[in-house]
């Protein structure tokens, strides 16, 4: 899990600052900046979650699923509306969002680990 979170990471903070310099005519074409950072946003954010996960070993198994997939469903979907601005795209999103949220839920609902 440790390497998944570092993958995920290493792959925000370049999709970030890609979004800031390389892509940044095509997101300002677009109009798509916005919805760029927010995949970062989001992405990173769960990125650090898996790695928590990863360093208290809590979560158990079903937790860093729902959260890598929602990363890349939710995150990925954004991305690639932003670069090609194919707002259709945009349906897809809330499937990765429910999968963070679950993951989140799993985290809710798991029995407390033993002091």
């Amino acid at each position: 899990m440790m390497r998944v979170a570092g993958i995920f990471g290493f792959l925000g903070v370049a999709l970030g600052a890609m979004g800031a310099h390389a892509f940044k005519l095509t997101l300002e074409a677009n109009g798509t900046v916005e919805i760029w950072k927010t995949a970062a946003l989001y992405h990173l954010v769960h990125a650090v979650v898996l790695l928590a996960l990863a360093l208290w070993a809590r979560g158990g198994k079903l937790a860093p699923w729902f959260f890598s997939l929602g990363i890349c469903i939710f995150s990925g979907s954004l991305y690639t509306l932003a670069l090609t601005n194919i707002r259709w795209l945009g349906a897809v999103t809330p499937i990765g969002g429910l999968l963070l949220m679950a993951g989140w839920l799993v985290l809710v609902l798991q029995k407390p680990a033993k002091a």
